[in-house]
C-alpha cells in the first residue's frame, strides 16, 4: 500500500469519528470568525465583551497582589538603604561633635598658653623675676583650710613664701614644700584674725610712691578683698576701678603684680583710715596653670 493510500484511509477513519470530527470543525470556523471580526469592525459582539471583561477581572486579581507584593520588596530595600545612610550620617556626626570638641579644647590650650607666655614676656621686660610655670593639681574645697597644690616642689627651685600668680593677678604665697609638689595658700584665705596670714603691702598701679594700703583679709560673702591703713589723704586720690598691685615692701611679696580693682572705700572702724574693697583680678574658679615668682634677691639672700 502507497504512501496516498495510507492518508485517504487515514482520512475516513478520522470522519468515521463524528464527534472529534465535528469539534475541529467548529473549531476551525471560530477561529475564522474570531479573526475576520475582529480585523474588520470596531465594535465587539456580546460574547466577545463578555470574554474580555472576564479576562481583564481575572488579570486585576493576579495584578494587584503582585503589585503589592513588588512594592513591599522595593519598599524594603528602600528602607535598608535609609538605615545604612542614618548610620553613616550618625558615625559622621559623632566624629564631628569629637573632632570640634578637640578643636575647641586645643584652641582654648592654645589661648591660654599664649596668654602666659604674654605676660611672662611682659613682665621679664620690667623687673628681673623669674617665672617658672606649674599646674594645679588640686583644689582643697574645705573652706576653713582652703590650698591650692602644684605640681613643682623643692627639686624645681619652688621654696617657702614664694608668690603665685596668673596672668590675671595674685593667686597667693607658697606655704609648704616637698620634693615634687608645693601647698600654695591663696588670697582666698586672707583672715586677719589668724596669726598665720601674711599681709600684702599694696599700693595703686602707676602711684606706687604715693599711695600705701596693706590687703590683709577677704570676705567670703562678697568675694572681695579688704584693703585698711589707707591715709585719709591717700583716699582722696583713690578713683573706682584703680588696679591694686603689690607694693614689694616686706620682702614677702615681689613688687608690681596686680592683685585686683577698687570697688569702693570707705572710713575705716576706727575712723582714723580708710579702708577700701578689692574685686581679685585672679579667677580662683578656673585655676589650671599658674606662675611662681622667683626674685633673684630672695635666692641670693637664701645662700
Amino acid at each position: 500500500m502507497d504512501e496516498a493510500s495510507g492518508r485517504v484511509i487515514g482520512l475516513f477513519k478520522l470522519m468515521g469519528n463524528k464527534r472529534l470530527f465535528i469539534l475541529m470543525i467548529g473549531l476551525i470556523l471560530f477561529i475564522a470568525i474570531m479573526g475576520f471580526t475582529l480585523g474588520n469592525r470596531k465594535d465587539l459582539s456580546w460574547p466577545e465583551k463578555f470574554v474580555k471583561d472576564t479576562v481583564s477581572v481575572v488579570q486585576q486579581w493576579f495584578y494587584k497582589p503582585a503589585g503589592y507584593l513588588a512594592g513591599l520588596f522595593e519598599d524594603i530595600t528602600t528602607l535598608k538603604a535609609i538605615y545604612e545612610e542614618n548610620e553613616v550620617f550618625r558615625t559622621t556626626v559623632a566624629r564631628y561633635a569629637r573632632d570640634k570638641s578637640n578643636y575647641n579644647r586645643v584652641t582654648a590650650e592654645n589661648e591660654q598658653l599664649k596668654k602666659l607666655l604674654e605676660f611672662k614676656q611682659h613682665q621679664m621686660e620690667i623687673n628681673d623675676y623669674s617665672y617658672v610655670i606649674a599646674q594645679v593639681t588640686s583644689v582643697s574645697p574645705d573652706p576653713y583650710n582652703q590650698s591650692i597644690i602644684i605640681n613643682l616642689g623643692s627639686k624645681h627651685g619652688i621654696r617657702p613664701d614664694m608668690a603665685v600668680t596668673t596672668a590675671d593677678g595674685l593667686v597667693g604665697i607658697v606655704t609648704k614644700v616637698t620634693p615634687v609638689s608645693a601647698t600654695v595658700m591663696p588670697l582666698t584665705a586672707l583672715d586677719n584674725q589668724s596669726s598665720s596670714t601674711k599681709y600684702i603691702s599694696a599700693t595703686v598701679e602707676g602711684a606706687e610712691d604715693d599711695l600705701f594700703g596693706v590687703v590683709e583679709s577677704y570676705n567670703k560673702e562678697t568675694k572681695q578683698l579688704l584693703m585698711t591703713k589707707i591715709t585719709e589723704e591717700d583716699s582722696l586720690r583713690l578713683k573706682k576701678d584703680d588696679t591694686i598691685i603689690t607694693s614689694g615692701k616686706g620682702n614677702v611679696f615681689p613688687h608690681g603684680v596686680a592683685i585686683g580693682k577698687v570697688v569702693s572705700w570707705q572710713v575705716g572702724d576706727f575712723g582714723l583710715t580708710y579702708t577700701a574693697t578689692i574685686e581679685p583680678a585672679a579667677q580662683f574658679d578656673k585655676l589650671t596653670e599658674v606662675f611662681v615668682i622667683i626674685v633673684p634677691s630672695y635666692e641670693e639672700s637664701e645662700e
